[in-house]
C-alpha cells in the first residue's frame, strides 16, 4: 500500500499557521486601536443610544485635551470633530514618539515642517493648538467634508483616510463639548503613577482650559455643595467645585473629569442631578442625591 500523500498534512499546517498569523494581526490591531493599554474601559454613546465608541483612558485624556483647547478658543463643535477625527487617524489618539520621518505626537506633526520643536509637539495642548491654528485658516472649513478639511491641514499621503473616523469623532465631540449630557463614562481604574488630589485636578483644568477660564469659573477646593453634612465632611479637602452658568459648559467639565478619572484618580463627578462614580460595574451616570449648578469633582485623596 502506498503511503498517504503528505499534502493534507501540509495543508493542515498551513491552515494552522494562517490562523496564528490572523490572531497575531488581530492582537496588533487591538493594541494599535487601544494604545497598547489593554481593553478599553471608557465609552461614549450617542444621545439616542444607537451609536457607541469604546476607548482607553489614555485616549480619553487626549480626546478631552483636544476638545478643551478648541472649546477654550471658542471654536465650533465641527472644529473639534475634525481635530478628533484627524488624531484618530494619525495616532489613534495616542501621544506617540515616532512616525513617518520626523512625525510626532497626536497629529503626527513634523518639526522639520515648522510645527514646533519635538518637545512642543509632544505636548498635547500645544499640538492641538497648532492644529486649530491651521484649521481656522482654511476657508469655510465648517462646510467642507471632514476629510477635505483635515487634509487641508495635514497634507497627508492618504487624503481620504480621515473620513472613516467621522462617526466616532462625532460621538466624542458631542459628549466632550457638552452638547450630549451624561454620555461619556469610564471605569476609572487608577493609572500607575497617577497624579492625586485637588491640586492635580486644578492644574490639569488650567492646562487644558486655560488659567483665565478656571479663574473665571471660580473653582474652589473643599467647597460644600447640597449634599449631606456627613458626606461633606468625608470629602472635605479632596473636592474641586466649579460653578457654571450654562448647562453645556457644565457637561464639558463633567465629561472632562470622567475622561481624566484614571490619570487624576477622580472618584466621583456630580452635576445637574446626575452622578458618576469610579469602579461601579456599569460606570453609568445615575441620579444624584441633590441637583447642583456646579460641577463637583471628588478625588481619591
Amino acid at each position: 500500500m502506498s503511503e498517504p500523500s503528505p499534502t493534507p498534512r501540509r495543508r493542515g499546517r498551513t491552515g494552522a499557521a494562517l490562523l496564528v498569523l490572523l490572531a497575531i494581526a488581530g492582537y496588533l490591531v487591538v493594541q494599535y486601536v487601544t494604545g497598547g493599554a489593554g481593553e478599553p474601559d471608557c465609552r461614549v454613546v450617542s444621545a439616542d443610544g444607537d451609536g457607541e465608541y469604546a476607548f482607553t483612558p489614555e485616549q480619553a485624556v487626549n480626546a478631552a485635551t483636544i476638545t478643551a483647547v478648541g472649546v477654550n478658543r471658542g471654536l465650533p463643535e465641527r472644529a473639534v470633530t475634525i481635530a478628533l477625527a484627524t488624531a484618530l487617524q494619525e495616532s489613534a489618539l495616542r501621544n506617540i514618539e515616532h512616525g513617518d520621518r520626523d512625525s510626532l505626537g497626536l497629529f503626527q506633526q513634523r518639526p522639520s515642517q515648522g510645527w514646533g520643536t519635538p518637545r512642543q509637539i509632544m505636548d498635547p495642548t500645544y499640538a492641538a493648538g497648532m492644529f486649530y491654528d491651521h484649521l481656522v485658516k482654511v476657508p469655510d472649513y465648517e462646510r467642507l467634508a471632514l476629510t477635505d478639511a483635515a487634509q487641508r491641514v495635514q497634507r497627508s499621503g492618504y487624503p481620504l483616510a480621515y473620513a472613516k473616523h467621522e462617526p466616532d469623532a462625532t460621538l466624542l465631540a458631542a459628549a466632550l463639548t457638552g452638547r450630549a449630557a451624561a454620555t461619556l463614562t469610564c471605569e476609572g481604574r487608577p493609572a500607575g503613577g497617577a497624579a492625586t488630589g485637588p491640586d492635580a485636578v486644578r492644574a490639569a483644568l488650567v492646562r487644558d482650559f486655560g488659567r483665565g477660564a478656571m479663574e473665571q469659573a471660580g473653582a474652589e477646593v473643599g467647597a460644600r455643595g447640597p449634599e449631606s453634612t456627613a458626606e461633606a465632611a468625608r470629602t472635605s479637602g479632596r473636592t474641586v467645585t466649579v460653578p457654571v452658568e450654562a448647562e453645556r459648559r457644565g457637561w464639558q467639565l463633567a465629561h472632562w473629569a470622567v475622561a481624566n478619572a484614571s490619570a487624576l484618580r477622580i472618584q466621583r463627578v456630580a452635576y445637574a442631578g446626575r452622578e458618576w462614580t469610579a469602579g461601579t460595574t456599569d460606570s453609568e451616570w445615575r441620579p444624584a442625591a441633590a441637583a447642583s449648578d456646579a460641577v463637583r469633582i471628588v478625588t481619591v485623596q
